[in-house]
């Protein structure tokens, strides 16, 4: 039996695993970090504990701070969550060694998992499908290099230790193959600990479709269905689905069933997830994720089961109540990843204080996990999921429309966000037709991306918001409502100039009687304008009335239209541009430590080219090349602390001497 409870881990995991065992009655302990003192999953815990500073391993992933503040607090479970300590065999030993359950599967079976090397040689000797590939010991490059060039292009390289996508490369020719290599280990050193590679052949078009098992200590192993995951950035999950949609019974049964013998094969206890890769038909093994999935509440609305609650009871030692037979299947779900991250600008992970963040409201049908609130900080120093929005219909496609609708009433103020990118890929014609594959952003790209300028939607979102910079908001509707600028004789006009999603805008707005005249960039538009409130309300354009929303900010102001999130920051007298920054900057968009530097003071470099890599919130972002040019200031160095703002290089102009790509 377990009394109180404490969760190893922070963010919305930790707030959901704290939600199920104070249903249970448990006495909860939370711990944090430095970076997460006021954080929600601390304010949600009955007792919480300071274990160390904000780097990861000073603090979530120090085993020895985990223990000692579970024997201050006399906890007698630790809950590892997902990430840091969860798939930590010598962390699994340690909760056992000090007499505290750890809920999760023993150390032995962590470590048969632990490296994706073994765990494929383990279950091809299982008779269960894998991938042809090099999973072997010896870890030379050349030795690599070598196995690379026999097995043929497309590859993936993997860390073998390692999970989440990380540190994974596609590569497609010798060309790049080294770089691969060098890169993939990098990462594979600093997040695991353990250098070991694999080689694998790369199916171009797969799907990432994944089995949820539930076994006990007493010999039962159940599946409880399938999941789609496919819809992937950087191989990072951002749409989780369940069921996955249209695999054939007889290969949905075989896939089951090789999930089963997996657990089965390495004496697998409480919950854990067998992924593959499926295509034409068939699966192969990927690995066993040996914890709860990110994506768990899916399964959970097409079960009804709470999978939280069932590992609790498993590590208490109880035995599954229910048998394969009971578990059914009702309608679909879906889940959507809410990061603090701009698709805009390659998934960059955003960092700050969360000035506004609306979640959907309450919704049949509709569940929020949420790891953040309104006023709460997104630390630069962890990964950049704020929550997950979970909907669940009797169809596919009404499941579909419902996470959409959802999505749709987020307000995230103060950071980058991902929830408006979502809603564009859920209303695709792919993916509400159907299955997609891990290649949907890629064939989806042209469909993804914001307005350009002049385009339709640029131009109305331009157009309003130069209105709403003008101050016509509020109570006015009209010109004649406006107390500045009125002139007798002559139409007050208003000249808006600054940055619109990163875009320049210079606009004129002139006040008429009927309504407002805006020009942007000598395009003349007459608009309308009903406020609703002092932050809400309707303009027409070309006859179509639109529903706008914004929130005002020092520099600028966050603008919905027809929930379409825009950015506008206007233009500052000190630098004469938008106080927001430029695209072709080379600075650090977030605090993060620079892993590489790759050029020379005095080196030519071409458009587009590598110039320096920084390592933040989890993740490698290239600092490129805006323009040809050679470089004349490098303020970094490989290892150096940035913060956000920080200016890491300078290039000259473009000259008859810079390189072109």
């Amino acid at each position: 039996m377990i009394n109180t409870l404490l969760v190893a881990n922070r963010g919305e995991i930790a707030c959901r695993i704290l939600r199920t065992a104070r249903a249970l009655g448990l006495r909860t302990v939370a711990v944090y970090s430095d970076a997460d003192a006021g954080a929600r999953h601390v304010r949600l815990a009955d007792t919480a504990v300071r274990i160390g500073p904000a780097p990861p391993r000073d603090s979530y992933l120090s085993s020895d701070a985990l223990i000692a503040a579970a024997r201050l607090t006399g906890a007698d479970a630790i809950h590892p969550g997902y990430g840091f300590l969860s798939e930590n065999a010598p962390f699994a030993a340690a909760c056992a060694a000090a007499g505290i359950a750890f809920v999760g599967p023993p150390a032995a079976v962590i470590a048969s998992m632990g490296s994706k090397s073994a765990a494929k040689e383990a279950m091809h000797r299982a008779g269960v499908p894998v991938l042809p590939g090099y999973h072997g010991t010896e870890q030379s490059l050349e030795r690599l290099e070598a196995e690379a060039r026999r097995m043929g292009y497309p590859l993936i390289v993997k860390p073998s230790g390692g999970g989440g996508g990380k540190g994974m490369q596609i590569v497609t020719a010798d060309t790049g193959l080294r770089e691969a290599l060098e890169g993939a280990r990098r990462i594979a050193e600093r997040s695991f600990g353990d250098t070991t590679l694999l080689l694998e052949r790369y199916l171009p078009r797969p799907r990432h479709v994944e089995v949820q098992i539930l076994a006990d200590a007493h010999g039962t192993v159940l599946h409880l269905y399938d999941r789609d995951c496919s819809v992937q950035r950087r191989h990072q999950k951002l749409l989780e689905e369940a069921p996955a949609p249209d695999i054939p019974p007889p290969a949905r049964a075989r896939l089951h069933a090789a999930a089963v013998t997996v657990a089965r094969s390495i004496g697998y206890v409480n919950a854990g997830t067998v992924e593959f890769l499926y295509a034409d038909g068939e699966f192969y093994f990927m690995e066993m994720n040996t914890r709860l999935q990110v994506e768990h509440p899916v399964t959970e609305a097409v079960t009804g089961l709470d999978l939280v609650e069932w590992q609790l009871r498993i590590a208490a030692g109880e035995k599954l109540d229910f048998a394969q037979d009971d578990v059914r299947v009702s309608g679909s779900a879906i889940e959507a990843r809410v990061c603090a991250e701009d698709p805009a600008q390659e998934f960059t992970p955003s960092a700050g204080l969360l000035r506004r963040l609306d979640w959907p409201g309450p919704t049949a049908g509709v569940r929020t996990d949420a790891g953040f609130e309104s006023g709460d900080r997104v630390p630069s120093d962890y990964d950049s999921l704020l929550g997950k929005v979970i909907a669940h219909a009797p169809t596919r496609r009404a499941a579909v429309a419902r996470l959409a609708g959802a999505l749709d009433q987020m307000r995230v103020v103060g950071v980058a966000c991902n929830a408006g990118w979502l809603v564009q890929c859920l209303r695709t014609p792919t993916f509400t037709g159907g299955a997609v594959t891990t290649r949907f952003l890629e064939d989806e790209a042209s469909a993804l991306t914001a307005p350009a300028a002049g385009s339709a939607g640029w131009r109305l979102a331009a157009a309003v918001a130069a209105l709403v910079s003008t101050r016509a908001h509020g109570n006015v509707s009209t010109a004649w409502q406006v107390a500045d600028g009125f002139r007798i004789g002559r139409a007050a006009r208003f000249a808006v100039r600054g940055l619109l999603n990163g875009l320049p805008l210079a606009a004129t707005v002139a006040a008429a009687p009927d309504g407002w005249d805006v020009s942007v960039e000598g395009d003349p538009q007459h608009l309308t304008w009903q406020p609703r409130d002092d932050r809400r309300g309707f303009v027409t354009l070309d006859g179509v009335t639109h529903a706008v929303e914004f929130d005002r900010q020092d520099d600028g102001f966050e603008l919905w239209i027809d929930n379409v999130h825009s950015a506008f920051a206007a233009e500052t007298a000190s630098t004469g541009r938008g106080a927001l920054a430029l695209a072709d900057e080379l600075t650090a968009r977030l605090p993060g430590t620079v892993s590489r530097v790759l050029v020379a003071i005095g080196e030519v470099v071409a458009q587009g080219q590598p110039l320096l890599v920084v390592e933040a919130m989890k993740m490698e972002h290239t600092i490129r090349a805006p323009h040809a040019g050679t470089v004349v200031r490098l303020a970094v160095s490989a290892g150096d602390r940035v913060t956000e703002g920080l200016r890491l290089a300078d290039l000259s102009e473009p000259s008859a001497d810079a390189v072109t790509r």
